[in-house]
């Protein structure tokens, strides 16, 4: 329920679309009154000078030699190269004369010899992915070098994350065949239609292909056609793949995957299925599959996720051979790990979340019952980094001395940085090497940033505020509170908006904005992210009026001016707590669920519930019902805006439909704006303006401005 999109990036929108549904929406583009014309207005003006050119995902070759981003440039997004040591001396990589601004290419990644590079592009078919290496010669100190690139697969499906084998000979990567959306609940639904879940089933499989072929092949799945594969890692031996996988509908059954070993052309072996595990991992998620340089172990997140693709846990290593001998890496840390890899057979690196923070550290794992050995972290800043493969993953050099990935913050727009593993921290980005200077001069149109914490309860919670932009201290502003997806994610300071509801657009519109992570959010460890089971809506919403009142003591903020806002979980929140609390004087509740009993049987990904409530709904309705907003309608006071989009599986729109329907029937103002053909992460930048524009004149409304 986060909102979080599983891929690198979309490079196309959905077209801009309206229907009518019950007059909610316009049966032409979307209607606006005056107030909402100025809004967008403003809206544009404020937003434009602090838009930032869109960078992609980059890779170190593993010689330290070579630097490979994606760039969004006038031909479309596609593949710069560089030497590390002068990474503004670039060459573009075209795999297509064709290219332009409708291109495509990313996910970058190098081959063992430092001189070949596999990507994804689409600029020989504007609707088909398919994988292209890059044969590197030449010397970059003397000239451009030679590139010769080629395609490899002649796919019909979704193509994405390309890893070669250890020893260069082959490439592994994901397949969708015949695929007619993005994999994942967060896309679009397709139109339910003949036998539901049977006919028309998407399976994503590992496929492998020749390295060396030469020539476009059709992809043949490596792995069965009765698993959905998630994430995978090759063997050392490059004769095997690991990977969390589990029967299909893919979009619903992560929650129950299992980890799964298997040599090339052989059947695969389930090794660990938390099902069935005793302990710590019952029934709770994995992720992240990492296979040892020595073979012996494979190492993999685990714990409490809402949403596959949102990481976070602890660290845990395995048999290989046969899924024995589970141990906890990084035991009493109150981090979040997010993802990791193998430094050498006896230590791993974890990027994780700490307080805030986001951090990479080393942990040498001690034998016997000895404590594992925690580095000092290489860096611990505020902001958000990632080399565009999975969430906070690096790319580092075969001796793991550096590592490279693109990051932001509230105060820095993105740019690609690395950062050496010296036995120093590295305490912010401006400590960093900093790679590009592609959006050198943008500064940010809103106000500037804290990170706040307080305790409520025995737990220690932290969140973020944004100032207003000009931000005047002898006035009283009005402040929004926005609650993050999930529950299992947290809000993180980065450059620009997150989602159609943004933090910064609101700080630029005049506003404080509060972003807290409440229990059952990351980066405290995984008791605080375990701590709102079985208790939606309760002590994760005392955290968060805690927190509102930590900033009305210290800052000047009118009390009276407090409005309440999210998206997934965090709309959730919203619902619920109106019907909590008339602390709030307006709320906008996007893609949030009103009643848990019967969303329970309404959505595309129930399999993530039982580990949240302890058993489904029809088992135990009572715990269901105990967090449904619809439960204590009769108690709500706050006008409410309810936006969502009409073919969501993850909150479906019928839980708007319900909670908007209630607010009427208790002439308590409130409008529903469903959007067409929009999943649970909205694609089409208008429709994603259309709702902050609505939500800033809703809040505008009931929250006047003023002293």
């Amino acid at each position: 329920m986060s909102g979080i999109l599983n891929r690198t990036f979309l490079r196309r929108g959905s077209v801009f679309a309206a229907v009518a549904i019950f007059g909610v929406v316009a049966s032409g583009p979307f209607a606006v009154s005056a107030q909402e014309t100025t809004s967008r207005a403003k809206v544009d003006e404020l937003l434009r000078g602090s838009h930032s050119h869109g960078l992609g995902p980059v890779a170190i070759s593993p010689d330290g030699a070579l630097l490979a981003y994606v760039h969004q440039g006038k031909d479309g997004w596609g593949v710069e190269l560089a030497p590390f040591s002068e990474p503004a001396k670039t060459t573009r990589i075209s795999a297509s004369k064709k290219a332009s601004a409708s291109c495509g290419e990313g996910m970058v990644q190098w081959a063992p010899d430092s001189r070949r590079l596999a990507f994804v592009g689409d600029c020989e078919s504007a609707a088909q992915d398919n994988i292209f290496v890059a044969s590197i010669s030449g010397d970059f100190a003397h000239g451009k070098p030679k590139v010769e690139v080629e395609r490899l697969t002649e796919a019909k499906g979704e193509v994405g994350f390309p890893v070669f084998s250890p020893d260069g000979s082959k490439i592994a990567f994901l397949y969708v065949e015949g695929a007619t959306r993005a994999a994942g609940a967060l896309a679009a639904m397709k139109p339910w239609a003949g036998v539901i879940g049977e006919d028309g089933v998407e399976i994503q499989r590992v496929s492998v292909i020749d390295a060396n072929a030469h020539k476009p092949v059709t992809p043949a799945a490596a792995t069965p056609a009765n698993l959905h594969v998630y994430e995978f890692d090759w063997a050392p031996d490059s004769k095997s793949l690991a990977y969390i996988a589990a029967n299909p509908p893919g979009e619903n059954n992560w929650w129950v995957a299992k980890l799964y070993t298997q040599a090339l052309g052989a059947e695969p072996k389930a090794i660990f299925a938390p099902a069935e595990a005793d302990g710590l991992l019952h029934g709770l998620q994995i992720a992240v599959p990492r296979w040892s340089p020595d073979g012996k172990s494979i190492a993999f997140i685990g714990g409490l996720m809402s949403d596959q693709g949102s990481t976070g846990g602890d660290v845990f290593t395995v048999n290989a051979a046969n899924g024995s001998e589970l141990s906890i890496v990084n035991p009493k840390r109150n981090t979040s790990a997010a993802w990791i890899e193998w430094a050498d057979a006896h230590s791993l690196y974890v990027s994780e979340e700490a307080g805030g923070n986001s951090q990479l550290v080393k942990v040498d794992l001690a034998e016997s019952n000895s404590e594992h050995i925690v580095s000092v972290p290489v860096y611990s800043f505020e902001g958000v980094p990632g080399d565009g493969r999975l969430k906070m993953s690096l790319s580092a050099t075969r001796d793991h001395s550096i590592f490279v990935f693109q990051a932001s913050s509230f105060a820095h727009p993105s740019e690609f940085y690395a950062v050496r593993a010296n036995g120093t921290t590295v305490t912010s980005l401006d400590g960093l090497q900093k790679l590009s200077h592609i959006n050198d001069g943008i500064e940010p149109s809103w106000g500037k940033s804290e990170s706040v914490t307080w305790k409520n309860e025995g737990f220690d919670v932290q969140g973020w505020l944004l100032y207003p932009r000009n931000y005047d201290a002898a006035k009283k502003y009005p402040m929004i509170v926005l609650v993050h997806g999930g529950p299992a994610a947290s809000a993180q300071s980065s450059w620009g908006g997150r989602g159609s509801l943004s933090a910064t657009s609101f700080s630029a519109m005049g506003y404080f904005v509060l972003e807290p992570n409440p229990r059952g959010s990351y980066g405290q460890g995984e008791a605080f992210a375990a701590a709102n089971r079985k208790d939606f809506g309760y002590g994760d919403l005392r955290d968060i009026l805690a927190g509102v009142d930590t900033v009305l003591a210290k800052y000047p903020v009118d009390a009276n001016r407090v409005g309440l806002t999210g998206w997934s979980y965090g709309g959730f929140m919203t619902m619920f707590a109106v019907t909590q609390t008339n602390r709030f004087k307006a709320a906008v509740a996007g893609a949030g669920i009103s009643n848990w009993q019967s969303y329970y049987g309404e959505n595309s990904i129930d399999q993530w519930m039982t580990p949240y409530f302890g058993a489904s709904v029809y088992k135990d309705p009572e715990v269901y019902a105990k967090s449904s907003a619809i439960n204590f309608i009769d108690k709500i006071k706050t006008p409410t805006l309810v936006v969502v989009g009409d073919r969501d599986g993850e909150c479906p729109a019928p839980q708007s439909f319900e909670f908007w329907h209630a607010l009427r029937d208790q002439h308590v103002p409130t409008q529903l704006v469903v959007y067409p053909n929009e999943g649970h992460g909205f694609v089409n930048p208008e429709h994603r303006t259309d709702v902050l524009v609505r939500s800033l004149d809703w809040f505008a409304k009931y929250m006047p401005a003023g002293n």
